[in-house]
């Protein structure tokens, strides 16, 4: 008889980790089973090297408060990601408070989130978001200069050698975060199996099917021996990366009709020459290249894995057919279906420039990459650095009722009508407002229970349901309350 459990959680990455650890804080008795097709979970987005690492608090990435046609700046979608981060750092607070998370060294660090901009326009622009910035609660402690002694002090491999003549501005904030995601995601799933979850690794789904009973029927096999197996659940969380796609296209639902997604791999340069390391303590961002996606926004950053620092300087984009690092050749075809097909190949009609932009990445050699490094570091010699494989992005097709087709950079859930099963497809920011992410599934897909979950989730997350922006004290007191638990005061 095939055994039934409660919640399956489908990927073995932040995403599945978070959900897991809310459900079993909410609900200590459900069962619940994660499966991983990897030999180990955090390999694939979640995975250290796969990522910047930045707790993504809209301090100092530009697309998220991008300068309109008429010249204004619209700080709502910053205030909104640097929200959904804080509940993110409430609940690791908590976590940390009730043992079930290491010392926070072990997952985050303070490290300061710059933007640096060139050029009269970009200067005026980020002179402009600041001034808009600097007046909300969440963001009160951004500074702003065009001092290039000042901006010395705050990231000295910035400025030195840089031409003269040509203008530049940087902010600040000295309270941003790096996050190793891998150590994190390890912890909480550590913490599942010592109450009570069972997470298989090596084993991979091949195909989802609802029942007449309202449970779906997961089929899988040990991606070694390739021995079949069977399992049935309540609900199911298709937290896989790219491939959540095909198996959720495999489930049958209905709503993800339409939906394809575009890969995008990735690489980083990377040092860890003691003496470079220790002259740059920040993530420093800038503007995306005239043409290229959001995700592409060049930035220098310090990187602490495992207790060491390093500085990683990209992404610089790559191509591969495969939705995962470690997925098939044949992904990308086999994701086409009636229902997606248009929507996929307007897409490709309608941004010549990703294309464009694509092609002139993948023409570049290292050398080529450490030039474009120049633009941060004027300094930047080709042997101090070696180029690093980054993970896969898969980012979202889906159908518009008006273009027929659009290419969104974002994450979206997918979830089926009776909410017994969700997918999460897109990129960043994701691991970053997981937490949020997270909230918003719970509301949709477990309606019966969220009222009874609520004082539960309001003591992890103190601020859920309610905004930290709209009250400066508040704001201030949280931002302080987590930061201590956290020890990630600057």
């Amino acid at each position: 008889m095939t055994e039934t459990v409660d919640v399956v959680l489908i990927g073995g990455g932040i995403m599945s980790a978070t959900l897991g650890t809310l459900l079993k804080e909410l609900q200590p008795d459900w069962k619940i089973v994660a499966l991983e097709r990897l030999h180990d979970v955090a390999l694939e987005s979640s995975n250290a090297w796969n990522n910047a690492g930045t707790g993504h608090a809209a301090l100092c990435e530009l697309n998220y408060m991008p300068e309109a046609p008429d010249g204004t700046v619209d700080p709502a979608k910053a205030i909104q990601i640097n929200e959904q981060f804080q509940q993110s750092r409430q609940l690791w607070a908590s976590l940390i408070e009730a043992g079930v998370l290491d010392a926070p060294s072990t997952f985050i660090n303070a490290t300061p989130h710059m933007t640096f901009v060139q050029g009269e326009k970009d200067v005026a622009y980020l002179k402009k978001r600041y001034e808009a910035l600097k007046k909300e609660p969440l963001f009160a402690g951004i500074q702003y200069s065009e001092d290039s002694r000042v901006i010395h002090q705050w990231a000295p491999l910035l400025m030195k050698r840089r031409r003269k003549g040509v203008p530049f501005a940087a902010t600040r904030v000295p309270a941003g975060t790096d996050v190793d995601f891998g150590a994190l995601t390890h912890q909480l799933f550590d913490h599942l199996r010592d109450n009570g979850a069972q997470v298989y690794t090596n084993t991979e789904v091949n195909n989802l099917t609802r029942q007449a009973d309202g449970t779906w029927l997961i089929k899988m096999r040990d991606s070694i021996g390739r021995t079949p197996r069977k399992l049935k659940a309540r609900f199911v969380f298709v937290g896989a990366g790219g491939w959540a796609l095909k198996l959720l296209q495999r489930s049958g639902i209905p709503e993800i009709r339409g939906y394809g997604v575009f890969p995008i791999g990735g690489q980083w340069l990377k040092t860890s020459n003691p003496a470079l390391v220790a002259q740059h303590k920040a993530k420093v961002y800038s503007q995306a290249s005239v043409g290229a996606p959001p995700m592409s926004v060049p930035h220098l950053d310090t990187r602490v894995v495992d207790g060491e620092a390093s500085l990683l300087f990209g992404p610089f984009a790559t191509f591969s057919p495969k939705f995962l690092k470690h997925g098939s050749m044949f992904d990308i075809v086999g994701q086409v279906r009636p229902g997606n097909l248009w929507p996929m190949l307007k897409v490709a009609i309608d941004n010549p420039s990703l294309i464009t932009y694509l092609v002139g990445e993948l023409l570049k050699n290292h050398a080529k990459k450490v030039d474009s490094l120049r633009t941060f570091m004027p300094t930047a010699k080709d042997e101090d650095w070696v180029l690093l494989g980054a993970g896969q992005r898969a980012q979202v097709m889906k159908r518009d009722p008006k273009k027929g087709g659009v290419l969104q950079f974002g994450t979206e859930v997918v979830t089926s009508e009776d909410g017994t099963i969700a997918g999460l497809l897109g990129a960043s920011p994701g691991a970053s407002t997981a937490v949020s992410i997270m909230l918003g599934l719970l509301k949709t897909c477990f309606p019966d229970q969220i009222a009874g979950w609520e004082p539960k989730l309001a003591e992890l997350i103190p601020s859920y349901g309610t905004s930290l922006n709209v009250d400066p004290a508040v704001a201030r007191a949280s931002l302080e309350e987590t930061a201590g638990v956290l020890a990630i005061s600057a």
